[in-house]
């Protein structure tokens, strides 16, 4: 029983990062019915011939819906009578061209919190152009300085934008709405843009370049790279550390590991004319041993070190492993739960469900009759 346990949220099946957005308050303890199409085609390439692994649909109830049908929309209109909130993703406009946009939805359930996630927004001369990731993060600014300065912008895959910039914007959107309207009655529309979040996420950066502490160019930053004690380096078995001694008593520890603390090139820190030099004698020195050997000299330290681990590593280092950092449902592994809650603990309630699965029973749960049911069936609305 998570800190959402009594709340019901309607998700419209889609892809990109609203499925993510249902799965955290699902895993806090919100009941997510989740409205497919009856075909396939809401999941993932490469997705479905494995509903187990179409994770972000954990702990969640599936119906699937002709949208288009007769009678469809009225079961929606039913399902959002008593709900707390509703997320949907498409492009501004669908909804309402569906017949259950915001006015609509509102009228029928007035204190129902209407999330909306969109690259664009709902508004703006881009609105309607199709877009991912990579273009939210790069109208931001945020995709700028990502990578070296010889090579172009790169960023992690989906992370900056769809993740931090939709999936969490969206979720705090709907955490905030859903306490508005406890207190008022009143529920509202939230616009979760990608772009809008990916440039909430430079705030910290922001402040630095107004301060004149962050430059224009890539890798020419404190936190980009540029410097010896804020980067990751390749070790002699190819694989790579990751070093980030910003404060002067962490660096200091560096360096004492390093048996450079009596160099006196070493000495000022920041100092950005030695910058290229002293990255070259670092990584020199990474690569004289290999990332195991690293681990043993300086994980725990304050020196501030990790491994860069992939996906498989990652479930199994003991640090995840302790703190149950991921878990497996039904043979999945996948990140667990976050954040963590003393009193009311987020869990998974179940893995991810096929297309449809629950359709006949969430339909009796708004009082449709075993008889209407085979009837919808039968005209092809379900």
């Amino acid at each position: 029983m998570g800190p959402l346990a009594g709340k019901r949220i309607i998700e419209m099946g889609g892809i990109g990062p609203a499925p993510v957005c249902g799965m955290m308050l699902a895993d806090m303890g919100a009941e997510v019915v989740l409205v497919e199409r009856k075909a396939d085609a809401s999941r993932l390439p490469g997705m479905l011939e494995n509903a187990n692994a179409t994770i972000m649909n954990r702990g969640k109830r599936s119906i699937a819906l002709d949208l288009k049908s007769d009678g469809a929309v009225d079961l929606v209109l039913r399902l959002l009578r008593d709900a707390d909130g509703l997320i949907e993703a498409f492009r501004p406009g669908v909804m309402e061209r569906l017949g259950l946009g915001p006015e609509v939805c509102l009228d029928n359930n007035p204190a129902l919190v209407y999330g909306r996630m969109t690259g664009w927004g709902q508004d703006g001369p881009l609105s309607q152009a199709a877009g991912h990731d990579i273009n939210y993060v790069a109208l931001s600014g945020a995709l700028w300085y990502g990578g070296r300065a010889d090579s172009p912008p790169t960023v992690p895959p989906t992370l900056v934008g769809d993740i931090a910039g939709g999936s969490m914007l969206l979720t705090v959107g709907m955490l905030a709405g859903m306490l508005s309207a406890r207190d008022t009655g009143k529920g509202q529309v939230v616009d979760a843009a990608i772009c809008d979040g990916s440039a909430a996420a430079t705030t910290l950066l922001y402040a630095l370049f107004q301060n004149g502490q962050w430059t224009s160019q890539r890798q020419d930053n404190l936190l980009d790279g540029a410097s010896h004690w804020y980067d990751t380096y390749e070790t002699a078995d190819r694989k790579f550390v990751s070093i980030g001694a910003i404060e002067p008593q962490f660096y200091a520890e560096l360096l004492e590991t390093l048996g450079l603390a009596e160099d006196p090139d070493f000495e000022r820190q920041y100092d950005r004319q030695g910058w290229p030099a002293l990255k070259r004698r670092f990584t020199e020195i990474f690569k004289s041993k290999t990332r195991a050997e690293w681990c043993d000299l300086m994980e725990g330290t304050d020196i501030c070190f990790a491994p860069v681990l992939d996906f498989d590593e990652a479930p199994r280092h003991p640090h995840n492993v302790a703190r149950g950092t991921f878990t497996r449902v039904k043979g999945v592994t996948q990140p667990a739960p976050a954040p963590r809650f003393s009193a009311t603990r987020s869990e998974i309630a179940s893995g991810p469900p096929t297309v449809g699965q629950h359709t006949d029973m969430v339909l009796g749960e708004i009082g449709c009759s075993a008889e209407q049911i085979a009837s919808l069936r039968e005209r092809g609305t379900i």
